[in-house]
Formats: structure tokens, C-alpha cells, sequence
């Protein structure tokens, strides 16, 4: 099964000196989209169900990541703009039920990870994406007992690239892309 990795979000910490293994949280990995509605007001939405594989590096300043969107899984907060935009107009969930992100390269500055760059696979066309890093950390969470990392990343895209006009220019091209997520070592 193909993965997406939507959200390059792990850097590991210092003491980390070869590759890891990280899974995202469900609980705290969200892909969010906002868009200006006919020149009035942001429309924002998130996807509830992403997952997703990383492999980092810290002290060679690599990674791998591979993310999936679920795209049945738009929350809006109304049911039926969920459902036009999963439709023929939008999403097209029924023919692209997934988006896929996978990573090309982690851009750091020193140890941080400052951008993630990869291809954003989006109804059956795939573009590359540049996924920068509004914050990253990593921490041992006590609860889990292992290592968490992760951050908010952003990108502007352009919706039409990926074959989505509908409502142009009204509904502009456009796009903002927030990536929140937390990965836990494996």
C-alpha cells in the first residue's frame, strides 16, 4: 500500500547518532488546507486521518518519509461541503480515495529541520512540494516512553496544478497546506 508522507516532521534529538524508525500519531497528525471563498472569507478544513512512516538521520542530515490522506476522512464542520468536495468538483475521493506525500530530501540549518522537500501525489498527478518547517522538536514523552518529534510545517500550492478548477477565479487557486504532526521511534 502506497504511503504519504505529508508531513516530513522528524529531527531527531541530539544524542540520536544513527537512523530511526518513527510512526505518526493519530491523535496529533493533521493535514489542514484553507482557501479564500469567493473574495469574502478562509475556508478551512482538515484531514482526520493521515499515516505515515520516517526514517531520520540526525548526524548524516537525511530522511525518508512516506505519508497517506485518507481523503474520505474532510472535516469542515458541514457535512455537505464535506461531501461536494470529496465529489466530482474537488477531491474526486470515489476514483483518488488517498494523497500521498513522499520526501525527496530534509533540508536542515545546523541540526534543525527546516524544510521538507517531496512529491505530493493528488488526483493521480504528483508535483513536487516544498514543506517548510514552522517549528520542529523532539522530546521523551513519559507517557509513551519512547521519543516523540515532530512540528508544524506549511506550504502554498496551487490547486490547479493538481487539476482542481472548479470555481476559478472565484474560488482562488490559491492554497494554503498546514501539516501538524508527531511522530513516535519505533
Amino acid at each position: 500500500m502506497k504511503r504519504l508522507l505529508v508531513i516530513p516532521l522528524l529531527c531527531a534529538v541530539p544524542f540520536l547518532a544513527r537512523a530511526a524508525d518513527y510512526k505518526t500519531d493519530a491523535d496529533h497528525t493533521f493535514v489542514y488546507f484553507e482557501v479564500l471563498h469567493n473574495g469574502t472569507s478562509t475556508v478551512r478544513g482538515r484531514f482526520d486521518t493521515v499515516e505515515g512512516d520516517i526514517v531520520f538521520d540526525r548526524a548524516a542530515r537525511t530522511g525518508q518519509a512516506k505519508i497517506r490522506i485518507d481523503m474520505k476522512s474532510i472535516n469542515t464542520g458541514s457535512k455537505g461541503f464535506d461531501e461536494h468536495l470529496l465529489g466530482g468538483d474537488f477531491f474526486q475521493a470515489g476514483q483518488y480515495p488517498s494523497a500521498f506525500f513522499e520526501s525527496t530530501a530534509f533540508r536542515f540549518e545546523g541540526d534543525l529541520v527546516r524544510a521538507v522537500e517531496g512529491n505530493l501525489t493528488l488526483l493521480g498527478q504528483t508535483h513536487p512540494v516544498k514543506l517548510n518547517a514552522v517549528r520542529f522538536n523532539c522530546y521523551q514523552n513519559k507517557r509513551l516512553n519512547r521519543e516523540v518529534c515532530g512540528g508544524d510545517f506549511r506550504a502554498d500550492l496551487k490547486r490547479s496544478q493538481w487539476g482542481m478548477g472548479f470555481g476559478l477565479p472565484g474560488i482562488p487557486d490559491a492554497v494554503r497546506l498546514q501539516i501538524e504532526i508527531e511522530g513516535v521511534r519505533q
